[in-house]
């Protein structure tokens, strides 16, 4: 069976040359005898792939050795009660809510501490990023703990292009979807973490990296449970219990790909290009429109819709059958989405906005 396009938000493409790498390795990893699926993560062969997959990391990233990298379990929604469990030492926190997820972590930091919305587009559907202006000043004089964001919103298709500017206050980030997509700047932030299933692995794995002076003194709050108490899992080194082994062994495989590819300066020109076929066809249609504001717009996740349930649910039915599965937009918004991860090759994307110009004009006649 031929494999298809897969434009699915997470869990979503792998590239197939990583596939073809674990599938090569799965009986007999480099004469070991045994998978990794196998192998004790307390065995000298897994802490050498485990060390090699953080040194890739850091490489691709340029993380600063003031910084932990840690690969934790529970997805990134395990980290809405982690952050504030940690970080929270006066009991204050400020979040921008710009989403289905940066609502999910505002709440359940409210389990721990007062917090205050510093800005939202909840009132415009989440179609954009609030203005940000003023949020630095505003924290310092609060004495926030830290500001949180979600940086991409994998579910209305809106990304930050511009980061708050916090001062002093730590400035906390889910970068789940936008994770190793393009450059970042790890020194920008406190604490910023992922969820290993877009573009940096596969589901099960969870990367938080945190600077230090943020977890020396342990967990801001006594309740914090050990597996989240960030300070004890740096100096386990991520093993504390046993970690998800063969998780973090294709975290490693994808990282060495980035690398060899070009970089993440490489994945920023593909991805703004993908995305950038799909919005320059979005821009020009008389059927299909975006979600996202033009000065809001993921270059991970693109959203659209045509105003019609029917239709919609037409062209997802069409782009399945034509091997373009995961276009299905959110159950939240409705419509479609495309995810553009680094994995998916763009002739993926271009048989995509050919099915489109094709839907559209069959159903505009």
């Amino acid at each position: 069976m031929a494999r298809v396009f897969n434009f699915a938000a997470g869990p979503s493409a792998l590239p197939e040359s990583v596939l073809a790498e674990c599938a090569a390795e799965m009986l007999d990893y480099h004469g070991c005898g045994m998978s990794v699926l196998e192998m004790s993560h307390r065995s000298s062969s897994y802490q050498q792939i485990f060390d090699d997959t953080e040194a890739t990391l850091r490489r691709i990233a340029d993380i600063p050795s003031n910084y932990r990298v840690l690969f934790l379990q529970g997805g990134a929604t395990l980290q809405f009660a982690g952050i504030p469990m940690n970080l929270m030492e006066s009991g204050r926190a400020g979040y921008l809510v710009t989403g289905n997820f940066a609502a999910k972590a505002e709440r359940e930091a409210r389990k721990y501490g007062e917090v205050d919305v510093l800005a939202t587009s909840e009132y415009t559907g989440f179609d954009r990023i609030p203005e940000v202006a003023g949020v630095g000043e505003l924290a310092e004089a609060t004495g926030y703990d830290y500001v949180y964001i979600c940086q991409n919103n994998t579910i209305f298709g809106t990304q930050y292009h511009e980061l708050p500017q916090t001062g002093e206050v730590p400035l906390v980030s889910d970068v789940s979807s936008c994770f190793l997509a393009e450059p970042i700047d790890v020194t920008r932030y406190g604490l910023v973490y992922a969820g290993a299933q877009k573009n940096a692995g596969c589901a099960g794995v969870t990367v938080v990296i945190v600077r230090d002076d943020l977890i020396e003194n342990g967990p801001a709050l006594p309740c914090c449970p050990t597996y989240l108490d960030y300070r004890e899992q740096a100096k386990k080194g991520s093993m504390l219990n046993t970690p998800n082994t063969f998780g973090i062994y294709l975290c490693g495989k994808v990282y060495h790909w980035i690398e060899a590819v070009g970089g993440l300066a490489a994945m920023e020109r593909m991805n703004r290009e993908k995305s950038g076929l799909i919005y320059d066809y979005l821009d020009q249609s008389h059927l299909f429109h975006g979600h996202a504001q033009p000065t809001s717009r993921s270059i991970a996740n693109v959203t659209f819709r045509t105003g019609d349930e029917r239709l919609d649910a037409a062209f997802v039915e069409g782009a399945t059958q034509r091997g373009l599965v995961g276009v299905k937009g959110h159950r939240l918004v409705g419509g479609m989405r495309a995810s553009v991860y680094n994995a998916v090759p763009i002739e993926g994307v271009r048989a995509l906005v050919d099915y489109m110009a094709e839907f559209e004009d069959e159903h505009t006649k």
